[in-house]
């Protein structure tokens, strides 16, 4: 099975939606249909804070990634974050997730990006094997802290 990778866009919508709802259910992410709706249609619609690529046949994708923009003074300008990645359950551990990164950075890094940021669960050895061999590291003089808007 391939790993293409397609920009998504608003025609995309319901074939993203039920994996976010997948990939929020896996996480344990309480989020209404609702929410979900509105967070993930401005990153379809061009929005410049993101991006959604499918993974596998647009038709029938079998997964998908979210890159949030940002930018780093510290790292030099534009920078990222890989905000969700989900491969569907049946097809994981097929080299899938290696594909989307080896061909996903460099396209970043050619749009600019000067860095790339993850959260990955500190239990969960896979995803780090997997972000470890695309060049991801951990920064140890850093801990992820973040702020919740009432």
């Amino acid at each position: 099975m391939s790993a293409a990778l397609h920009l998504a866009d608003e025609t995309d919508l319901d074939r993203l939606l039920p994996m976010v709802a997948a990939y929020h259910s896996l996480e344990k992410i309480d989020q209404s249909d609702d929410v979900r709706r509105n967070s993930v249609q401005p990153l379809l619609q061009g929005s410049p804070h993101g991006a959604v690529w499918l993974i596998g046949p647009r038709k029938s994708p079998v997964g998908y990634i979210v890159i949030s923009f940002g930018w780093s003074v510290a790292l030099g300008g534009m920078d990222g974050s890989i905000d969700e990645f989900y491969i569907r359950e049946n097809v994981r551990g097929r080299g899938m997730g290696t594909e989307v990164l080896a061909a996903l950075l460099p396209q970043l890094a050619r749009a600019g990006i000067k860095a790339l940021h993850l959260k990955v669960a500190q239990d969960n050895a896979s995803a780090r094997k997997l972000y470890s061999k695309r060049g991801f590291e951990l920064r140890e003089r850093y801990n992820l802290m973040t702020w919740h808007a009432a």
